[in-house]
C-alpha cells in the first residue's frame, strides 16, 4: 500500500532534507480531510476510555512556549492511549472571561465600560475573546495537536454558564455560600477583589519604620516602677506606613517576655529578643531594662495613636512571631486577616479608610483623597513631625502582586461574596488522598494549601463574566437564593447566556410570585461577577456532564505546578462541595519553562522564544521532540542551542528510519519476510533488541515517563542500529543476491524494526511519523491509511533468548576491544578503513573456547576483512594491543593480503581468479 500521494509529498523525498516546516502543512491537511482524529475515535468506540480534561488556557494573546509544554504533554498522551486502544475524546477549550480581556477591550478599542453600558461592553469583551480562542485555535492545531478543534468549550457558552450556576446554587443550597465584611486581596489598578490564586509575589523596597505609641492607660501594672507614663512607649514596626491611619490595636505574643526599656528619659516596651534589633535600628546606645512582663501581663492597656484623637489598645494572638520588628504589631482590621481574625476576638472595628481606587476616604480625615503610595509620603512626615517615628529603614521583602497588572496589591476589608472552604475542607482532604498525583508531592502541596484555607473570595467588581446569581429584597436587603431561583436563572442562562442578567429585569429572571419573606415581591440583581477560577473551576461539570462522549470524573488532569492554588484547586473545591469527590483520577503537573541558562524568561530579559517562530526554523516536530526529551515534572530548559542538539536528535533517527527504507524498496512484506526460525544470530538479536526497546517505552509512556522513551528511543537508533546492526549487514544488503534468503531476512529485520518504530515515535514525532508511515511498505494488515490509527507494537515473547543476548554481549564486548586495537592501528597509519585490516586475535580459557563457537561471525562483526583466531597468549606479535579489560585476549591488526573487491571493498586474495569477474572476489561473484 502506498499512501505518499496522499499527503502531496514527492515519491523520494523521504530520502532527502526534513523541511518540516515545509511539509507540516500538508500532513496537517491530510490529518483534516481524512478525518483521522474521528476515524481513531470510531476505531475504539465501545472498547475503555481515557478522559483527559483539558485545562482551560486564557484567550489572551499568542500562545508562548509554556502553552506548547503543556499541550504537547496532552496530545502525546491521548496519541499513546488512542494507539494502545482507548476511547480518547479530547475537547480543547478557553478560559474567556475575566478582568484582562476587559483590559484589552478598553486599550484597544479606546472605550469606557461605564460610557457604553454593560451590554456593549460585554459584546465587545466576547467578540475580542472569540477571536484570540481562533487565533490560539489554529496555533496549536500548528503543533500537531489533534482534538475536537470544531466544538470546544469556551467559559462563555450559555450551556457552560448555566452548569456554572448550577454548581454555585447547589454550593449555596449546602450553605457553604455566604457574603461577609474582611479584608481580602485588593488590586487598586484593577478595582476589584482578588482570590489567593490570583496572586503572585515578588521583590519589593519598601520603608520599614519604627514608631512609638505612647501609654494612655497602664492598668495600674506600672505603678510601682516611679516611671511618667507620657515617657512609656509601645514601638511597633511596619513596612505599610499608609495602614498607620487605620490602626486600631498592638498585638503582643501571649507568652513572649516584653521589656521596658530606658534610654535617656524615654522608655520603650519591646520584645525581649528583639531589643538589639529596635538599638540596631534606632542606633539607640544603653537602654536599661527596668521591668520585664509576659505579654498577657500586658493585655488590656490603652496607648494613644500618634496621628488621630483615639485609643490604640494593647491585645494578645498567637500569630505574633519574633522574626522581625519590635514583637508588638501594628494591628489594622481592616487590612490585614490576621488583623481582621484577632479584631473580632476583641470587637475591634472594621476600619478601612481607602477605596476601591485605592485612594484614602473621609474616614483617614486630612489624607483624604491621596493614593495610597502618595499617603505613603505625608504619612511618614507626619510621623516624624509629631515625634512619633523612632526609626525608618529601606528593606527588599516578597510582597503580594496582581497577577494581571503586575502592581502590588492591597489588603482591604469590603463585602464580598465567599465559599466556605473551613465547611467542607476535611471532605476536600479525603478527596485529595484518592487521587494519583504525579509526582507524588503534588498530593502534600495541595492538602497544605487546602488544609491552610478558611474561604474563597468569590466576587469580582468588574462586568466581563458569570453574575453572581443572587436578588436582593428592595424593602429589607436580605439576599434571596433558593432551588427554585437558580433553575430559573440557570435555564435562562441556558438559551440566552448570562448576558440575559443585564438584559431582563429581576422579576423576568425569577419565579413568578416570588416572594421575600417580608412579603416583598420587588427585587435587586448583585452586581459582582464570579471570580473567572470558579468559571473553570465549575469546567467538570459544564463540560465532562454535558458532552456525550465525555465521563465524569475525568482520568486526568494535567496542567503547570502553578494549578494546585489555580485550577486543580478550584476544580476540586467545587466538585467536593457539589458530589463529594474529586473531579479527577490522576493529576499531572509540569514545571516551568526556563531558558538555557534556568532563568525564567521574560521580555525584559530579551531571552523569550516565540514558539511559532521556532516551528518556522525547525518544524513542530522538533518541539514536540523537546517536550519528550526533558523531565517535564522539574522546570524545563530550552534556548537556540538545546534546539540545535534536539535537531541533531531528530536527525538520527530520521536518518534510521530513512536508511531503513532506502532498503526495503524492493521489499514486499506479504512475500519476502524470513520466518525467524530461518534467521541467522545477528538478525535475531536485532529482534531481540528491538523487543526490549517496545518493552522500555511501552513502560515509559504508561509512567509518563517521556524523556525515558525519548533516551531509549534514540539509543537504540544510534548505538544499536546506526553504529552496529545497520553498519554489519551493509555487505548483506549490497552485494548479495536480490531474493537471497540472507538480503531478504536482514530486510525482514529493519522492516518489523521501522513497523514499531515509527508507531513508537508516533505520539511524539506525529509528522515525522505519519510521513515515514506514508512511504514505508505495509503487509496486508496494515489496513489504515494513517499511523496515528494503527495499532500499538507488542513484544514477541519468542524473539527474547536470554542466551542469544549474553552471547551476542559478550561479542560486542570483544568487539570493543577490537575496536581499540583498530583504532590504534589507524592512528599509526597501518591501515585507512577497517576493511583494510586483517585481525589475529589471541585469545585462552573460556574467551578462546567462546570465539572458536562464533568464528563465522567475526569478520562480519568487526567490519575487517580476515580474522585468524589463535589458542594462547605466548608468541605474541610486535605491536599486539593486550586489552587491560580481558587479561584473556590480545589482538594485532595488520593490512589485509590480498586485492580490494570493488563491489564489497574487502580485500581478498580471491580477487583476479574469476575471469569473467577479475575485480570482485569469489564470493560477489558467486552473488551474481
Amino acid at each position: 500500500m502506498d499512501y505518499s500521494k496522499t499527503l502531496n509529498l514527492p515519491k523520494t523525498d523521504f530520502a532527502m532534507r526534513a523541511n518540516l516546516p515545509q511539509k507540516e502543512p500538508n500532513i496537517l491537511k491530510f490529518w483534516e480531510e481524512k478525518n483521522i482524529y474521528e476515524k481513531s475515535l470510531n476505531k475504539n468506540k465501545g472498547n475503555d476510555s481515557f478522559i483527559l480534561h483539558d485545562g482551560p488556557p486564557y484567550a489572551n494573546g499568542d500562545i508562548h512556549l509554556g502553552h506548547t509544554l503543556n499541550k504537547v504533554l496532552k496530545d502525546i498522551i491521548n496519541k499513546y492511549k488512542a494507539i494502545r486502544g482507548y476511547y480518547t475524546p479530547y475537547v480543547p477549550g478557553w478560559d474567556t472571561h475575566g478582568l484582562p480581556i476587559e483590559l484589552q477591550a478598553i486599550k484597544k478599542l479606546g472605550i469606557k465600560a461605564h460610557e457604553v453600558g454593560p451590554l456593549k461592553f460585554r459584546q465587545i469583551c466576547k467578540d475580542y475573546a472569540l477571536d484570540q480562542v481562533e487565533k490560539q485555535k489554529e496555533q496549536f492545531k500548528r503543533l500537531g495537536v489533534t482534538g475536537d478543534w470544531e466544538n470546544p468549550y469556551l467559559t462563555l457558552e450559555p450551556k457552560f454558564e448555566a452548569k456554572q450556576i448550577e454548581v454555585f446554587g447547589k454550593m449555596a443550597e449546602k450553605g457553604y455560600i455566604y457574603k461577609g465584611l474582611k479584608p481580602v486581596y485588593w488590586c487598586p489598578s484593577c478595582e476589584t477583589a482578588l482570590a489567593e490564586a490570583e496572586i503572585e509575589y515578588a521583590d519589593e523596597t519598601s520603608s520599614s519604620i519604627y514608631v512609638k505609641f505612647n501609654v494612655k492607660d497602664d492598668k495600674g501594672l506600672f505603678k510601682n516602677l516611679n516611671v511618667d507614663l507620657n515617657k512609656v512607649y509601645y514601638v511597633i514596626w511596619t513596612t505599610t506606613t499608609w495602614t498607620i491611619p487605620a490602626n486600631l490595636a498592638i498585638c503582643l505574643g501571649p507568652d513572649f517576655q516584653y521589656v521596658l526599656a530606658k534610654f535617656d528619659d524615654e522608655i520603650y516596651i519591646v520584645a525581649k529578643e528583639l531589643l538589639d534589633n529596635l538599638k540596631k535600628a534606632a542606633n539607640l546606645e544603653g537602654g536599661e531594662i527596668i521591668a520585664s512582663f509576659k505579654g498577657s501581663e500586658l493585655e488590656g492597656q490603652v496607648t494613644k495613636h500618634p496621628l488621630y484623637e483615639r485609643d490604640s489598645v494593647v491585645i494578645v494572638g498567637d500569630h505574633v512571631t519574633l522574626e522581625s520588628g519590635t514583637g508588638c504589631v501594628h494591628t489594622a482590621p481592616g487590612h490585614g486577616e490576621e488583623d481582621f481574625i484577632i479584631g473580632q476576638k476583641y470587637n475591634l472595628d472594621v476600619l478601612n479608610p481607602v477605596d476601591g481606587r485605592g485612594r484614602f476616604t473621609k474616614e483617614a480625615g486630612k489624607y483624604e483623597g491621596l493614593t495610597y503610595k502618595e499617603g505613603n509620603k505625608v504619612i511618614f512626615e507626619d510621623l516624624k513631625n509629631a515625634g512619633a517615628l523612632l526609626a525608618d529603614e529601606k528593606i527588599t521583602h516578597s510582597y503580594p502582586h496582581c497577577w494581571r497588572c503586575k502592581n502590588p496589591i492591597l489588603f482591604r476589608a469590603t463585602e464580598q461574596w465567599f465559599a466556605s472552604v473551613e465547611d467542607f475542607k476535611d471532605e476536600a482532604i479525603d478527596a485529595i488522598k484518592e487521587v494519583e498525583w504525579v509526582p507524588a508531592w503534588g498530593e502534600d502541596r495541595i492538602s497544605s494549601m487546602v488544609s491552610e484555607r478558611a474561604d474563597w473570595c468569590i466576587s469580582r467588581q468588574r462586568i466581563w463574566g458569570v453574575p453572581i446569581p443572587i436578588f436582593y429584597c428592595k424593602d429589607c436587603g436580605k439576599e434571596l437564593i433558593t432551588k427554585e431561583t437558580i433553575k430559573k436563572v440557570a435555564d435562562i442562562f441556558s438559551e440566552k447566556g448570562s448576558d440575559a442578567w443585564y438584559e431582563l429585569s429581576a422579576q423576568k429572571l425569577l419565579p413568578e410570585g416570588t416572594k421575600c419573606e417580608c412579603g416583598c415581591s420587588e427585587f435587586t440583581k448583585e452586581t459582582d461577577i464570579m471570580d473567572v477560577w470558579f468559571d473553570s473551576g465549575s469546567s467538570h461539570a459544564g463540560v465532562l456532564d454535558t458532552r456525550e462522549d465525555l465521563s465524569w470524573p475525568s482520568d486526568m488532569y494535567l496542567e503547570g505546578n502553578d494549578q494546585y492554588r489555580g485550577w486543580f484547586q478550584s476544580s476540586l473545591l467545587t466538585a467536593v462541595a457539589t458530589r463529594g469527590k474529586a473531579p479527577y483520577k490522576i493529576v499531572i503537573t509540569h514545571g516551568m519553562v526556563v531558558d538555557g541558562e534556568g532563568k525564567k524568561m521574560s521580555k525584559s530579559l530579551g531571552n523569550g522564544i516565540d514558539p511559532m517562530d521556532v516551528i518556522n526554523e525547525f518544524g513542530a516536530d522538533i518541539l514536540r521532540l523537546w517536550v519528550s526529551s526533558a523531565d517535564y515534572k522539574n522546570d524545563v530548559r530550552i534556548s537556540k542551542d538545546i534546539l540545535k542538539q534536539l535537531s541533531e536528535v531528530y536527525r538520527k533517527i530520521r536518518n534510521t528510519a530513512r536508511y531503513i527504507m532506502g532498503n526495503l524498496y524492493d521489499f514486499n512484506p506479504d512475500t519476502d519476510m524470513v520466518k525467524y526460525e530461518d534467521m541467522n544470530e545477528l538478525d535475531k538479536w536485532a529482534l531481540l533488541k528491538l523487543q526490549h526497546l517496545i518493552k522500555e517505552v511501552t513502560e515509559a509512556y504508561d509512567r509518563y515517563e517521556f524523556h525515558i522513551m525519548y533516551h531509549a528511543i534514540h539509543n537504540f537508533c544510534v548505538v544499536d542500529m546506526s553504529n552496529f546492526y545497520l553498519d554489519i549487514i551493509k555487505d548483506r544488503l549490497y552485494t548479495f543476491k536480490a531474493d537471497s534468503k540472507e538480503r531478504r531476512a536482514a530486510q525482514s529485520v529493519m522492516y518489523d524494526i521501522l513497523k514499531s518504530l515509527v508507531k513508537m515515535i508516533s505520539p511524539i514525532l506525529s509528522f515525522t511519523a505519519e510521513e515515514i508511515w506514508s512511504f514505508m511498505p505495509h503487509d496486508a494488515s496494515d489496513k489504515y491509511d494513517s499511523v496515528l490509527l494503527s495499532d500499538w507494537p507488542q513484544v514477541s515473547e519468542k524473539y527474547v533468548d536470554k542466551e542469544l543476548e549474553n552471547r551476542w554481549d559478550n561479542i560486542l564486548n570483544i568487539r570493543t576491544e577490537v575496536s581499540k586495537a583498530l583504532e590504534i592501528a589507524r592512528a599509526n597509519k597501518t591501515i585507512g578503513h577497517s576493511l583494510n585490516a586483517k585481525v589475529d586475535i589471541y585469545a585462552k580459557g573460556e574467551t578462546y573456547k567462546f570465539l572458536k563457537e562464533v568464528e563465522s561471525y567475526l569478520e562480519t562483526v568487526f567490519i575487517v576483512s580476515k580474522v585468524e583466531l589463535h589458542s594462547g597468549l605466548e608468541n605474541l606479535s610486535e605491536g599486539c594491543y593486550v586489552s587491560d579489560v580481558n587479561s584473556d585476549l590480545a589482538v594485532f591488526v595488520s593490512l589485509a593480503p590480498g586485492e580490494k573487491c570493488e563491489r564489497c571493498w574487502t580485500y581478498s586474495e580471491t580477487v583476479g581468479q574469476n575471469k569473467e569477474h577479475p575485480t570482485i572476489c569469489a564470493k560477489c561473484a558467486a552473488n551474481l
